[in-house]
């Protein structure tokens, strides 16, 4: 009796392996950060209104905000995946590694950003829906397209950047008030030593990507540098703003004034080290501004939440 000898099957991938390949997709952590300041427009937008701070249209804002983030961000990578497979810390992204198909993430990439555009307009107000698929279209065809080319794509990329908190104040008050305005400057603002921070620690990531951030195309690092000081100082005056607008408090005022002071002396030591990017030195003061940053907002927004005065 002859035996045939049967091919090993592969096994599929279980239900954790997807999750992961999910979160990495939609970049979850950065979508979670994106539905939390959306919030805080909300919970802003709610008081004024004299509406509940928790409520159905806050469920629904908040999934409908973060299905069009998570959308655009698998879009994003479906776009940069190419890109993605020369850089260390995208690497492992899904589209990069063949877990999971082009086909599969254009698919789920569609999904969320029409449906999470059409469940905000059916839900909230359509004037949500529209600004959160504007807010994808810059992300998308603007600002990603723009990071092979010149360094304004960081310029660029911050307009979509602080559109959260307007997204959830809309949600709930239909209409743009200058409350909105002040929660949008400060995410503005705030993006620029962020995000050049970042730029600073992987920029040999990115320059092997061909992606022109401010630290890669420039080498000394001296514009970098100004640009995280001249941005920390703009940030400063913008954050005080919500208590001479009446919604935040004076124990506000004086916490914005101690993080904003703060985040001037994490960015003043980048600017007074004169190192440049390449400099393994340079990575240490990156790396504590990145923290600096990450610890600053999340503490703002709080004490600005519990403190209000409207």
């Amino acid at each position: 009796m002859s035996s045939v000898t049967q091919p090993l099957a592969v096994p599929r991938p279980g239900f954790s392996s997807l999750a992961r390949d999910y979160a990495e997709l939609t970049k979850a952590r950065v979508t979670t950060l994106i539905v939390m300041t959306a919030w805080t427009g909300f919970f802003f937008g709610a008081a004024k209104s004299g509406q509940p701070l928790v409520s159905w249209t806050l469920f629904n804002a908040l999934l409908g905000i973060g299905l069009v983030s998570g959308g655009t961000a698998a879009m994003n990578e479906i776009i940069e995946r190419e890109t993605d497979a020369k850089m260390r810390r995208t690497a492992i992204r899904p589209l990069v590694t063949g877990s999971m198909s082009l086909g599969h993430g254009m698919v789920v990439s569609l999904v969320m950003m029409i449906g999470g555009a059409g469940y905000l307009g059916l839900t909230t107000n359509w004037l949500t829906a529209a600004l959160s698929l504007m807010t994808s279209m810059i992300y998308l065809m603007a600002y990603t397209p723009l990071k092979k080319v010149h360094p304004i794509c960081t310029t660029i990329g911050a307009f979509p950047g602080a559109m959260p908190p307007v997204l959830g104040w809309t949600a709930i008050r239909g209409r743009l008030d200058w409350e909105a305005v002040v929660l949008f400057s400060i995410l503005f603002f705030w993006q620029f030593p962020h995000f050049h921070s970042i730029a600073w620690l992987y920029r040999d990531d990115y320059e092997n990507a061909g992606i022109k951030m401010l630290p890669v195309v420039e080498r000394d690092g001296r514009s970098t540098a100004r640009a995280i000081l001249a941005y920390a100082i703009l940030l400063f005056p913008v954050t005080l703003m919500p208590t001479f607008l009446h919604f935040a408090g004076k124990i506000y005022f004086v916490a914005a004034i101690l993080l904003g002071a703060f985040m001037f002396w994490a960015s003043l030591r980048m600017y007074t080290m004169n190192l440049s990017p390449s400099s393994p030195h340079s990575k240490k003061y990156a790396r504590q501004l990145l923290l600096a940053s990450v610890t600053y907002l999340p503490l703002l927004f709080t004490v600005m939440m519990l403190n209000r005065t409207i």
